[in-house]
């Protein structure tokens, strides 16, 4: 006799997942009607061609030997922008992060006197944090170019700026979650609070705060490219410059360029993920 078949279980959580996908199709549809967005303009004939067109002056690539040598001292250019920029955003976000957190607080460890000291000054110093992120790179980077000038000085100041609001408040964040047993450890035995960040809190974070830095790193190698077009240096001023004077061809090249420049950041930043993991 042939077995009956078993009965497939019904999801019971199937109603409310619908239920949440059509709230979120709902509250979709409106930001689609705002934008203006028409995914058919895309596939309009007259459209495509004019895409097609514009693609096509894409080639031949330039590549005589004094462009492809402004292009890879351009590359570089843009590579040293973003390190120099990420490394100053860490040396700015890490110690507002520290200011910030609650992790080092005293009150953690039992009843103080003027515990509410504490939540009242890291008030500021998280709105600093809000307000340096709030504002877009290309923004600061428009502010420091009208400062200092010209060139990646600008955009060095603008990763800066913008990438530590953005690594303060991830920084904090990632403190208040760990484990603080071993910094509460460290202020009930009665060590200070440099001692009970740099070993309770630190070993902890450490390998989240590096993954988090490595990414906002490739992330600021994407970003000085875009702000090169407002004047801060690298392969985007050089590619606003070829745009304007509508030469394909070396737009191509740098974009091979920015290309081969983010994939050799990638590498980079799996092989420290896999070195500090």
């Amino acid at each position: 006799m042939a077995t009956a078949a078993l009965a497939v279980p019904r999801d019971p959580a199937i109603a409310p997942r619908l239920a949440l996908a059509a709230a979120a199709l709902v509250l979709l549809w409106p930001a689609v009607e705002i934008a203006e967005f028409d995914p058919r303009a895309l596939l309009d004939p007259k459209n495509l061609s004019t895409m097609a067109r514009f693609l096509g002056t894409f080639f031949p690539m330039a590549l005589s030997a004094d462009f492809v040598d402004l292009v890879a001292r351009s590359a570089l250019e843009t590579l040293a922008l973003a390190t120099a920029g990420i490394a100053l955003a860490i040396a700015l976000g890490l110690p507002l992060a520290i200011a910030a957190s609650e992790s080092l607080s005293v009150s953690r460890i039992g009843p103080a006197r003027g515990a509410w000291r504490g939540p009242l000054a890291r008030l500021p110093v998280r709105g600093l944090l809000i307000f340096m992120r709030s504002i877009p790179e290309i923004v600061w980077a428009l502010l420091f170019v009208r400062a200092v000038g010209l060139g990646p000085a600008a955009g060095v100041l603008a990763i800066a700026v913008n990438y530590a609001g953005m690594l303060g408040k991830v920084y904090f964040e990632i403190f208040e979650a760990g484990d603080t047993r071993p910094a509460r450890a460290i202020l009930e035995a009665g060590g200070g609070r440099i001692n009970a960040f740099c070993y309770g809190v630190l070993p902890v974070a450490l390998p989240e705060i590096v993954s988090y830095s490595v990414y906002r790193w490739e992330c600021a190698i994407r970003a000085s490219v875009v702000m090169g077009f407002v004047g801060a240096g690298g392969l985007g001023q050089q590619m606003e410059l070829s745009m304007r004077m509508l030469n394909g061809g070396e737009v191509s090249t740098m974009l091979l360029a920015f290309l081969l420049l983010v994939l050799v950041a990638d590498a980079i930043s799996a092989i420290l993920r896999k070195v500090l993991n």
